[in-house]
């Protein structure tokens, strides 16, 4: 399996229909304390959008739901992994990736046999307060060293400047949230995020 090298993660649908058109190919829903009514339509009106534009949709923490709704694609925590029932993810054909953030993580993730594992923070990062500290560049190459093949999603902290040096050690995808959703122009951001990317697509 190749994921795209550029991997935005946003919180709503607005954001999804304001961003997917300017090149996306790979997105992640992440939303937060919302009721599952709130949640399913967000999630069907996010999947109809990347339908259409040819992007691949992976649904964060929502299995159950993403299920129900036939999505592909779903994402899990550490916190949602202990909890999913992988069995009935697996039959119902969804692929899954796991975030990890040390070694005892990243066994477990692969003792799931997930679609592809996430490390972070690489850097640090604004985002949420984080209770380890950044990993640095030389742990990508150490997952990659333990995942074989599998894809692997580097995350935390990360912009344009520093693609050459995260893909440098290995990744296969870089997921990017504030460096898109707190900047003051988002959609020329997608577009030079788009473009940098390129050359590892």
């Amino acid at each position: 399996m190749k994921l795209d090298p550029f991997y935005p993660i946003l919180d709503s649908t607005d954001w999804i229909k304001r961003l997917i058109p300017l090149g996306i190919r790979l997105v992640q829903l992440r939303i937060k304390d919302k009721t599952p009514a709130v949640l399913r339509d967000h999630i069907r009106e996010a999947k109809a959008i990347c339908a259409h534009y040819q992007c691949q949709l992976i649904i964060n923490d929502y299995w159950q739901l993403a299920i129900e709704e036939r999505c592909d694609f779903i994402h899990l925590g550490q916190e949602d992994l202990a909890t999913a029932d992988i069995a009935d993810i697996r039959k119902a054909g969804l692929k899954f990736g796991i975030s990890t953030h040390d070694e005892v993580e990243l066994n477990l993730a692969l003792a799931a046999k997930p679609d592809y594992v996430a490390i972070g923070p690489i850097y640090p990062t604004i985002l949420k307060k984080m209770k380890w500290a950044p990993q640095g560049l030389e742990r990508i190459s150490l997952w990659r060293k333990k995942i074989d093949t599998l894809p692997l999603v580097a995350i935390g902290g990360l912009n344009i400047e520093r693609l050459a040096s995260v893909f440098s050690h290995q990744c296969d995808s870089v997921a990017v949230v504030t460096d898109i959703v707190m900047n003051k122009k988002p959609e020329a951001r997608i577009r030079a995020w788009v473009e940098a990317t390129k050359q590892w697509r």
